[in-house]
Parts: structure tokens; C-alpha cells; sequence
């Protein structure tokens, strides 16, 4: 019996290796931005960039349960339903972290991308997942779909913290710049 994940092994091949090679990449980001105090504090992390790690690793657990060598569709129907409940979970987690955040208040885009788009993503998840072994070949574009939001949605977050941190870092070259000497005693 051919897999039904057989012919999305080039696709998970794909998001998984960006994924990955975005985490690391975000690890750079927040290694620089740890010298600007315009990262924000452990509650802003927590609620900013925590999640974009968080969403680049499902990609990769994503694209790691549907490049395994599985028998039946159900173990990983089952794995990835709980990848996406556990998504669902943590981005309520994200919602009380957001709104707690004392240095940074939200934006109506920050909400979008960092609350909406990971909900749909792992609700999508979830759903397609419990379909997945009655109705495999939809089951499986939603969960690539899916999959790709939450891509997606971790490239908007990180490159959104990385021209917060330029803006920021620039502003503070600027002001220094602009101030007057100080006088010599």
C-alpha cells in the first residue's frame, strides 16, 4: 500500500528545512536584540517571540509526523489532532501573555498575526487531522495549508521584531547623534 503522504514528501521537505533554518535564525534576532532595551521584558519575549519559536517548531513537527514511515492514517491523524489542540491551547496562553504585557501594548495587527492567523492554523490542524483517515486527500491540503500558515505567520513575526529593533536601535543612534556635548569640569 503507497502512503498518502508519498507525494507531499517534497512539500514537507520544503517547510520543514525553512522552518528549522528559521528558528535558528530567530535564536540571531533575539541573541542581538538582548543588548537593546527595546526587546521589551521577559513578558514581552514571552508573549513576541516565544510563540514565533513556537510556531516554527510545529512546522517542523508537522512536516516530521507526515514524513515518517507510517502503516495507517490514524497514529498520525491522532499525533498531529493533539499538535493541533496543543496549538490551540498555547495560543490562548499567547492571548493572556499579550494582554499582560506591560511594555508593549498590541496592535490590532499584532493580534492578527499573533493570535488569529496561529488560531485558524492549529483549529484547521485539528479538524483536518480527526478527517485525515476517512478523507485523507482533503484532509491532507488542509493540514499543509495549515502548516504553511503557521510558516507564514513566523516569517511576519520575525522579520515585524527584527524592524522594531532596527527602528528602535536607529532612533537611539539618532538621539545620541543630535545631543550636545557635555561641558568638560
Amino acid at each position: 500500500m503507497e502512503s498518502a503522504f508519498l507525494p507531499w514528501e517534497s512539500f514537507y521537505v520544503i517547510i520543514g528545512s525553512s522552518a528549522a533554518a528559521l528558528t535558528g535564525l530567530q535564536f540571531v534576532v533575539i541573541a542581538l536584540g538582548s543588548e537593546s532595551k527595546s526587546l521589551g521584558g521577559e513578558r514581552e519575549i514571552n508573549a513576541f517571540a516565544t510563540p514565533t519559536i513556537v510556531h516554527f517548531c510545529a512546522v517542523l513537527l508537522i512536516s516530521s509526523i507526515l514524513s515518517a514511515p507510517w502503516h495507517h492514517l490514524w497514529p498520525p491523524a491522532l499525533t498531529l489532532a493533539a499538535c493541533g489542540i496543543g496549538g490551540l491551547v498555547y495560543t490562548f496562553v499567547i492571548i493572556r501573555r499579550a494582554r499582560r504585557s506591560q511594555n508593549y501594548k498590541p496592535v490590532f495587527e499584532d493580534w492578527i498575526w499573533h493570535t488569529i492567523t496561529p488560531f485558524l492554523s492549529y483549529g484547521a490542524l485539528a479538524i483536518a487531522s480527526f478527517c485525515l483517515p476517512n478523507h485523507p486527500t482533503p484532509s491532507l491540503f488542509i493540514i499543509a495549508a495549515s502548516a504553511l500558515l503557521l510558516l507564514f505567520t513566523g516569517i511576519h513575526n520575525a522579520w515585524d521584531a527584527v524592524i522594531f529593533l532596527a527602528i528602535a536601535r536607529r532612533q537611539k543612534l539618532d538621539s545620541a547623534t543630535s545631543e550636545p556635548p557635555s561641558k568638560a569640569s
